[in-house]
């Protein structure tokens, strides 16, 4: 083989090679800022459970998503919200200490769509610097999917009713469940609990 050959074909490889990787980049760089979103439903429904601030159960009931495009999410939720209910993203440990503090009774619902989410007495002090329950209200008012994003699987927590982001659930949480729900506390807001 001459070394005008063996060099044609180096660069070549080379060259092709270089396009693959630059295609490649483009890909993830355009999947970064443009987001693939899915068509909304009107029509979608779900099942979840009702509580008053009381945290009296008030029965199933069936009701209609809450579904907005990103660009209607971000005109309503603070920056923070909207970057870790709708883009997944995870606070700073031990940043949102006015939810990791609350020790009254009460309910955490939603902060993106008001669904009761935990009720205060299932909330524990797991020392990991977000708010931790060992059950959530209704196992209906959740919903759990797997998560890859940080290159182990996890168990993704999001709102039934709005799919907001809430955080990841663990089986290292004590008794009677033995389940850690580690949630973020912008997802959360709470309805301290009212005299019957």
């Amino acid at each position: 083989m001459t070394d005008l050959t063996r060099r044609g074909l180096i660069f070549g490889a080379a060259a092709a090679v270089a396009v693959g990787i630059f295609a490649g980049i483009d890909r993830v760089a355009s999947s970064t800022f443009i987001k693939d979103e899915p068509p909304l439903d009107p029509n979608a429904t779900v099942d979840i459970v009702e509580f008053d601030d009381c945290g009296n159960r008030m029965g199933k009931t069936r009701v209609h998503k809450v579904q907005k495009t990103l660009a209607e999410w971000q005109r309503v939720l603070s920056t923070p919200q909207f970057v870790i209910t709708r883009e997944a993203a995870t606070e700073i440990p031990y940043s949102g200490r006015e939810m990791l503090n609350e020790h009254r009774a009460g309910i955490f619902r939603c902060a993106d769509c008001g669904t009761a989410l935990f009720d205060a007495k299932a909330k524990f002090e797991s020392g990991t610097g977000w708010p931790s329950f060992w059950q959530a209200m209704a196992p209906e008012n959740v919903r759990e999917k797997d998560d890859f994003s940080m290159g182990v699987l996890r168990r993704e927590v999001l709102c039934a009713r709005c799919d907001a982001h809430l955080g990841h659930v663990f089986d290292d949480g004590p008794d009677p469940t033995g389940l850690r729900y580690c949630m973020n506390s912008v997802a959360l807001k709470f309805s301290a609990k009212r005299s019957a």
